[in-house]
């Protein structure tokens, strides 16, 4: 599977502002099969690289409060069955 087929697109609102973009997994995984992290980009802007530990999403940039629990969010309902 490439790339491309694994990236999904990502849409919200935090803030009273709309985010649109998209999340590109890595191939590494954690230990429940998922991707351990997340390439992320909104309204055309890198976002960041986005994870889950601890029980809680993180992001390795600098990111306003909450901004990476609603990606994570998003992230999770993609992965939802």
């Amino acid at each position: 599977m490439g790339t491309e087929e694994k990236i999904f697109d990502i849409s919200f609102e935090h803030d009273g502002r709309t985010y649109k973009g998209w999340a590109n997994p890595s191939d590494k995984v954690n230990d429940n099969g998922q991707p351990a992290s997340f390439h992320v980009v909104l309204n055309d802007i890198s976002f960041g690289h986005v994870s889950h530990n601890n029980g809680e999403w993180t992001v390795n940039e600098d990111r306003p409060e909450g901004l990476a629990e609603k990606v994570g969010k998003e992230i999770e309902k993609h992965y939802a069955v």
